[in-house]
């Protein structure tokens, strides 16, 4: 297969990929109509839209992990003038998300101070749960927030919780069109995660891209460099080819890794895809009190807004009284 034979794919898409030369795994994401669609449901500002465009790349890099059918939600809680992110990935490539944040402190956020992304968070905790209740116990690492961006909170959840060697990048930004007034035309955000996994040996992958050396040919290097190495050749990566719908996942791994040989994995498709129902709403509604439901009726109707995705449900109170 030649360089020539990659090319320009669409975005939302995850593709995982194995250094084997140095002893690495990583994932590489995009999102492009799911990112707008959900940050389209919401009227966030800017820095919001950003922030949690970056909280979607990390979170589908992480659940891509999954092995079984579940869940891995990334939530943090923090002083900063965006209180709260909520990230939900399914199993399914399906994702979910909402933020909540303080307009007025939002506005008078300076973009060009320093660590200026970093104080929109502010000080609090992460928490990443992963959630595969038919198979195993609810798992949930908890890391600080204190003025870090979400890379760097998850490099310390990484260092802490699963104690491997790991790099991830995010990015995200608005696509804004070619005409002279360059409206706003949609978000792109992306992420790219490196592990040090040296002595995992190998498992079957879909097909090895072109190589500078031998795939079975010896990388004289010892163990430590392998990760230096690794790490050099990931942080060349820049934010708007990562961002570019026109530069293929495989085309930016191959850059980073040609001359070490690296292997990719069948790419996960992802998508918005939200959790709500009427049916579930309708559940969780039965199990208020009568005085709850009392303080929920406006005009004579219940209606109920999902978070994630601004789908309203309207309900009958009567359905609700107690006997």
């Amino acid at each position: 297969m030649t360089t020539a034979g990659i090319v320009a794919e669409a975005s939302d898409l995850l593709l995982p990929f194995q250094v084997k030369q140095l002893g690495c795994r990583g994932r590489i994401v995009r999102l492009g109509s799911t990112v707008t669609d959900i940050l389209n449901r919401h009227d966030y500002p800017q820095p919001v839209a950003h922030i949690l465009g970056e909280a979607l790349a990390l979170t589908a890099l992480l659940g891509a992990a999954l092995k079984m059918e579940g869940k891995l939600s990334l939530q943090t809680k923090s002083d900063g003038p965006i209180d709260m992110l909520v990230v939900d990935y399914m199993s399914s490539g399906n994702l979910r998300a909402y933020a909540h944040f303080d307009a007025d402190a939002i506005a008078a956020h300076d973009p060009s101070a320093a660590h200026a992304t970093a104080k929109l968070l502010g000080k609090g905790h992460i928490a990443f749960t992963i959630d595969q209740v038919k198979y195993t116990e609810r798992y949930q690492g908890i890391v600080p927030l204190t003025n870090i961006s979400l890379s760097e909170a998850a490099h310390t959840y990484f260092a802490q919780s699963e104690q491997i060697p790991t790099n991830i990048y995010l990015a995200a930004g608005p696509l804004i069109s070619s005409a002279p007034e360059g409206i706003l035309s949609g978000w792109q955000a992306g992420g790219m995660m490196l592990q040090f996994l040296p002595d995992t040996g190998g498992v079957p992958v879909d097909r090895e891209l072109p190589s500078g050396k031998d795939a079975e040919e010896d990388v004289d290097l010892e163990e430590a460099d392998r990760w230096i190495r690794a790490k050099a050749l990931m942080n060349t990566i820049e934010a708007h080819e990562l961002l570019d719908p026109t530069v293929s996942l495989e085309r930016l791994v191959y850059r980073f890794f040609h001359e070490e040989g690296v292997h990719v994995f069948e790419p996960v498709m992802l998508q918005r895809g939200c959790q709500c129902s009427k049916q579930k709403i309708e559940q969780m509604l039965g199990q208020f009190s009568t005085d709850d439901i009392s303080a929920m009726i406006k005009d004579e109707k219940i209606i109920v807004t999902c978070e994630f995705c601004s789908q309203s449900y309207t309900f009958d109170p009567e359905k609700f009284k107690k006997q």
